[in-house]
């Protein structure tokens, strides 16, 4: 059975419950400053914490899930969107909107045989919008599928039989996004009145 300790992240700007089998990839190579990567020290699966800049408020919300799923996940035959739903994040304010979606992408083509590569990999991941720190959370969890790793045997997506698989990824999911806290909401660019008359100052030289 999984277990989850809650792990400080952004220098304790945030904490959340991650699974105590996973390690902190900044302990061994340079990780970006708005990036945390954590993964499984004893399989394939990882999860990715980035914070980027809100896209276009014009978009819906799952509209810019997609978009920031792109920005991603290379497009291509093997990569397909299965389902996307709105979610909630119980410690944050009331009404942050959230977004995820469950993916997979296939192996490609051209793989040599011979050396190791997950038949697919499932993909979850979650937008967190926030609007006042113009900032979007995109939460992402890789789950690789091999060949025997399951306990399924012949996993089919079509039917839906990649669930026993699939529930420990959403376990991390969900543990995650029921922790979440965020304690420095300094952490994050805030817009302020200063900055919008200055964007409407700038907008109407350009006009």
């Amino acid at each position: 059975m999984t277990t989850f300790n809650p792990v400080d992240l952004f220098g304790g700007a945030m904490v959340a419950d991650l699974p105590s089998g996973f390690a902190d990839v900044s302990d061994i190579r340079q990780v970006p400053d708005n990036q945390e990567v954590y993964l499984d020290k004893d399989g394939f699966a990882s999860i990715i914490i980035d914070i980027t800049e809100r896209v276009d408020d014009s978009l819906s919300d799952e509209a810019a899930l997609r978009f920031h799923f792109e920005d991603v996940v290379e497009s291509g035959e093997g990569v397909k969107i299965w389902s996307t739903a709105a979610t909630t994040c119980s410690q944050l304010p009331t009404g942050t909107p959230a977004y995820s979606l469950f993916a997979t992408q296939h192996r490609a083509s051209g793989h040599t045989r011979g050396t190791p590569s997950p038949d697919f990999t499932e993909i979850l991941m979650t937008l967190v919008r926030l609007q006042a720190q113009k900032t979007d959370l995109v939460i992402t969890i890789n789950a690789p599928y091999l060949q025997g790793q399951s306990v399924m045997e012949d996993p089919n997506l079509e039917q839906g039989r990649v669930v026993k698989h699939n529930e420990l990824a959403l376990s991390y999911r969900d543990h995650l996004l029921r922790s979440l806290v965020i304690r420095n909401w300094t952490l994050f660019v805030k817009e302020t009145a200063a900055d919008r008359r200055r964007l409407v100052g700038d907008q109407q030289q350009l006009g």
